[in-house]
């Protein structure tokens, strides 16, 4: 079974663990998913079966739109609220000072990523080299901050959208918030709205293509050359240019490379969403 399809994951599960519900659900061996979500964030999460599991990297899935809990006072070294190891009063603040220090945000930014997180440090992720009390050092990031705009505030919960570039943590962004506004915070809640046009729907199945980030190209020749990985020649293609492209035939679908004067086959044979 071949899916493409968006989940609305819950509170206090792991996007690993929740795969695993999904795998008895819909009977499949093969499912994986993108954009790791952190076990108490809710959302949308982008889910697929089968072949369809190959085609994560090419699917559009840009910008992130959040929204997010940020509860001033409280601390936790995982900047969210499975961890809070104090809670002390902080002072109320004007909506205008919240929504200019927000507003300060847009832009590129550079932070360091939480060291609990599914991030990679020699081999291991740092939020297992964390929990084993292991220093480690993480590396400067970038992110954009397309938008980002206040929802509202109940002190001492400050509730804000934004909308990011793919790999930004927002639980380092709301500290670098806290850090402005001059007091400690972590997150209390975080809901991922959509990625890209990706956004729960109650599961339905969707048509890879209308998601794929990468132009379509029209193979001239005899289509039982793709239907068998033959060889394929460059002069063979309607667009000529060095790039990736997305080829259909009648009952398939496959990815092809253009470099330098060489066709290669990326994914091959994949099943149209139809077929």
């Amino acid at each position: 079974m071949n899916r493409l399809f968006v989940v609305n994951k819950p509170i206090f599960v792991s996007s690993n663990n929740y795969m695993r519900s999904l795998r008895r659900r819909y009977g499949t061996k093969k499912i994986g998913y993108s954009g790791t979500l952190d076990p108490f964030a809710t959302g949308t999460l982008i889910v697929a079966t089968g072949q369809y599991t190959k085609l994560f990297r090419y699917l559009h899935k840009e910008p992130k739109v959040y929204r997010a809990t940020l509860w001033l006072g409280a601390e936790s070294p995982s900047f969210d609220i499975e961890n809070i190891v104090s809670v002390r009063t902080s002072p109320a603040l004007s909506e205008s000072r919240i929504a200019e220090v927000l507003e300060s945000m847009k832009g590129e930014i550079e932070y360091i990523p939480p060291k609990y997180s599914a991030k990679k440090v020699r081999g291991k992720r740092a939020y297992e080299a964390a929990r084993e009390g292991m220093e480690i050092e993480l590396s400067p990031i970038r992110s954009t901050i397309y938008g980002i705009s206040l929802l509202g505030y109940s002190h001492p919960f400050i509730h804000f959208e934004l909308s990011v570039s793919e790999g930004s943590y927002i639980r380092s962004i709301g500290q670098m918030i806290s850090r402005k506004l001059g007091m400690k915070g972590t997150l209390s809640s975080l809901h991922r709205v959509s990625e890209g046009k990706f956004f729960f729907e109650n599961e339905r199945s969707l048509d890879p293509f209308e998601y794929l980030r990468i132009p379509k190209n029209d193979y001239l020749g005899d289509e039982e050359n793709l239907h068998l990985g033959r060889k394929l020649e460059r002069d063979a293609w309607r667009i000529k240019e060095e790039g990736e492209y997305l080829v259909e035939s009648s009952s398939y679908f496959s990815i092809i490379k253009i470099e330098n004067e060489t066709v290669k086959y990326i994914l091959n044979r994949l099943e149209k969403p139809d077929a």
